[in-house]
């Protein structure tokens, strides 16, 4: 027997096992009982055997069967439990081993997801019926709608003279932003402002720290009392800004990073201290507990950052056409109001591909980073206001300096 065949048998068996299991124990002093472990264990061993034998009638005759025995458990206990959960375990569990023997890895996972899901019962109910809001719920349904609906039907392609108006891309944005206000609201529901900002911050900016800032920013306006946790978020957010970078150069041209790693370090330490010194405010002056339901997202808010984000990238098409702005410099620097990571990869694609000096490069990428920060201080102001951006302005300058300083020196 080929050891491929043996690890997918074995895993069928183990994925029957580990299903059948929580079903034994859920299940226990229930009359309503369908099926025991024995009886999963069976049930995958049953179809990694039929996916062995390879056979479509076999395949298709034991899933009938199996639909039938599942069909009559689940008449024979209607009254006393109109719950299907273990009839479709069993049904999945007969699926998962036909395919253990094609993919074992993936056979695998999908029985511990499986599993996992299944012993959530007790949380999952009571996180959707007492938990989570109409409005929550709301949210969320738009969110998927907008990024699982939406976003695949909008034509992928630029509509403009100039090449830059893509549909999907400034969809994207908007999604963006929902994405990112969502991670937050998750994170203070959860940890209340004290910790749940800061840490929403420096984990949505490895999504977007330039969509951070907007919604940070309107967070502290809608809720003052969490100013000093939104502003370590926004500052953390560029923590993950430099470390992208750090990463983009390092996978595109690792002998650039050598130029690039004491502007980097700097910037990285110095925000770093920024942020650190507002979670210190935010532990000592935000309010302890977790915040209240409300809203996940503005999708007003999310539609006028995509359509923000796609003015910063059609003034500098234009700005390209009509005032002939084609050097290096200047491009890159131009780009990184939109993107400061994409530029970055522009500028040491250059080096490496098209021969630009690494000290060209290196000053390439941190004009893209510097007009980048620019970006996120007018999105500071524009969404928390002026006690929001002054608050971060300094942090923003403090760290295109350091980057700017330590290029010079060393």
């Amino acid at each position: 027997m080929e050891p491929q065949t043996i690890i997918g048998l074995a895993t069928a068996l183990g994925v029957g096992l580990l299903i059948g299991a929580e079903r034994e124990r859920a299940q226990t002093g229930s009359a309503s009982q369908a099926a025991g472990v024995r009886t999963f264990a069976l049930t995958a061993l049953l179809g990694a055997a039929a996916a062995l034998i390879d056979s479509p009638v076999l395949l298709i005759g034991f899933a009938l069967l199996l639909g039938a025995h599942s069909a009559l458990a689940y008449f024979r206990t209607a009254a006393r439990d109109p719950g299907l959960t273990s009839e479709v375990a069993l049904m999945l569990t007969y699926l998962l081993g036909v395919y253990a023997l094609n993919d074992p890895a993936i056979a695998a996972a999908l029985g511990l997801t499986v599993t996992i899901l299944l012993a959530s019962r007790g949380w999952l109910h009571e996180f959707v019926r007492q938990r989570l809001s109409t409005q929550e719920l709301h949210d969320a349904l738009l969110l998927g709608a907008a990024a699982l609906v939406v976003l695949p039907l909008l034509p992928d392609r630029t509509i403009d003279p100039w090449q830059v108006l893509n549909p999907r891309t400034i969809w994207k944005y908007a999604v963006l932003l929902m994405l990112v206000n969502s991670l937050g609201y998750v994170a203070l529901r959860a940890l209340g402002s004290q910790r749940g900002l800061p840490l929403a911050g420096l984990a949505a900016g490895f999504v977007s720290s330039s969509a951070t800032h907007g919604s940070m920013g309107s967070l502290a306006r809608a809720k003052p009392q969490l100013m000093s946790g939104a502003v370590a978020g926004a500052a953390l957010s560029s923590v993950a800004t430099v470390l992208q970078l750090a990463l983009i150069v390092a996978l595109i041209d690792a002998g650039l990073l050598r130029f690039m790693a004491a502007p980097l370090l700097a910037a990285f330490l110095c925000t770093a201290a920024y942020g650190a010194l507002f979670l210190r405010r935010a532990l000592h002056d935000s309010p302890q507990n977790a915040i209240g339901q409300g809203r996940a997202f503005n999708p007003r808010m999310a539609i006028g950052f995509a359509l923000l984000m796609s003015a910063v990238m059609l003034l500098t098409a234009l700005a390209q056409h009509y005032f002939g702005v084609s050097g290096v410099f200047a491009g890159v620097a131009l780009s990184g109001l939109a993107d400061a990571h994409s530029a970055a990869a522009t500028a040491a694609n250059m080096h490496g591909r098209d021969g630009l000096p690494a000290a060209a490069a290196r000053t390439a990428i941190l004009l893209a980073f510097s007009t980048n920060a620019i970006t996120k201080a007018v999105l500071a102001f524009w969404y928390g206001g002026r006690g929001f951006g002054l608050r971060l302005l300094p942090g923003l300058i403090a760290m295109v300096a350091a980057a700017w300083l330590a290029a010079y020196y060393f």
